[in-house]
């Protein structure tokens, strides 16, 4: 299994859920790990614990649908990290409504953070790749984004958007020496689940964003030669 030490990465929406279980479990591996996300307070929690495994650790604060603001903050991050190696595309929001009642601006908030958002940060992000011929790149779907369901139409056009761009890029920059994952877990106990009302805290035999993030690492160490396009985690008792 290839070694990830002294890699660097960029986790977008990375101070608590899915995202933070990933950056712990990157410093583990002694990555240098960048977080982004809306909330200062967390994100400095969040790295005050990264940096206990000896690793660089930083974070910067803006909305990932803004992309002016993502213009320049990826800039600064990788001035500061020294170089990018691994990008995961985390930061995402969802809501939960009927087609008809869903206000209209949140309907379209949802897109503008989770495919438009994923597409400026790669945007800036793949030029840095492309220059040195290799890196990973792991979008985060969901397996609403392989089904729609009631309820939450949004989300999971979203979700279908996000499979079909993340696609393209694969085969895009494949002949670069870039891998792009696409990644469609089940639903997993984290802040965002558990305050829409989908699960409730403790609930047993669900999913954990420590499960999401050893199964990126797994993808993270194969040889280069190979490469986990697409994986769906689902829990053993649904």
């Amino acid at each position: 299994m290839k070694s990830l030490h002294n890699k660097k990465a960029i986790i977008t929406g990375g101070g608590r859920g899915l995202g933070k279980a990933t950056a712990v479990a990157f410093a583990k591996e002694g990555i240098d790990v960048a977080i982004t996300g809306r909330t200062e307070s967390i994100l400095q929690e969040t790295v005050a614990e990264l940096k206990t495994y000896g690793v660089k650790a930083i974070y910067s604060v803006f909305d990932v649908g803004d992309y002016d603001a993502v213009r320049k903050s990826i800039y600064s991050i990788i001035e500061t990290l020294g170089g990018i190696d691994i990008l995961v595309n985390n930061a995402g929001i969802a809501a939960i409504g009927s087609f008809n009642k869903m206000e209209v601006s949140e309907w379209s908030q949802i897109i503008q953070t989770n495919v438009m958002g994923m597409y400026y940060v790669t945007k800036e992000v793949l030029p840095h790749l492309l220059a040195k011929n290799e890196g990973d790149i792991i979008n985060v779907s969901s397996t609403a984004g392989l089904n729609g369901n009631a309820n939450i139409s949004a989300y999971s056009a979203s979700k279908f958007a996000v499979i079909g761009m993340s696609e393209s890029l694969m085969k895009e920059v494949r002949k670069n020496n870039i891998r792009v994952i696409t990644l469609t877990p089940s639903t997993i106990e984290s802040e965002m689940t558990i305050e829409l009302g989908m699960l409730s805290q403790g609930s047993e035999n669900v999913l954990q964003p420590k499960d999401f993030a050893e199964l990126i690492l797994a993808g993270l160490k194969l040889p280069r030669r190979a490469m986990l396009k697409s994986a769906a985690l689902w829990s053993t008792n649904p």
